[in-house]
């Protein structure tokens, strides 16, 4: 079930944020994700977020994070990767959207072929100021 972010799931989010950035960005050091927990976490409760919880297990499996019309992240907790939860919270995203932006790193190609599975588009490339990693920008539109 995909619902609205609550103020009680931030900690089961957060750890979900933490684990899946160091796993997909193997090629950024461990501690910069370690670094920016705090602020992520104080900045994330103001975002739009959406949840994927388990309903049986009644465990969130998955988020997905907005700011207006740019996708902040799409995350799933690494037991539940591969069943389709990812595409599930980014149709709900389309479904309440117009059109959306993101930005990928170039090393994860894995993502990259997700979105472009999802019919997004690389509309162009710079180098992340944080992490001097090469990334795409990415657009979608209904």
């Amino acid at each position: 079930m995909i619902r609205a972010f609550m103020e009680n799931d931030l900690t089961a989010i957060m750890q979900i944020w933490l684990d899946t950035n160091m796993k997909a960005h193997y090629f950024i050091p461990k501690e910069y994700w370690i670094d920016h927990y705090e602020m992520v976490r104080s900045a994330l409760p103001q975002a739009e977020i959406y949840v994927y919880e388990d309903d049986a297990a009644k465990q969130i499996d998955g988020f997905i994070g907005l700011s207006n019309e740019h996708i902040e992240g799409i995350f799933v907790r690494e037991g539940a990767q591969s069943n389709g939860i990812g595409k599930h919270l980014l149709e709900y995203a389309k479904s309440v959207k117009s059109k959306m932006s993101l930005c990928v790193y170039q090393k994860n190609t894995r993502a990259i072929q997700f979105y472009q599975r999802e019919q997004f588009v690389i509309q162009s490339e710079n180098t992340d100021d944080h992490t001097d990693q090469k990334e795409y920008i990415m657009i979608w539109k209904k």
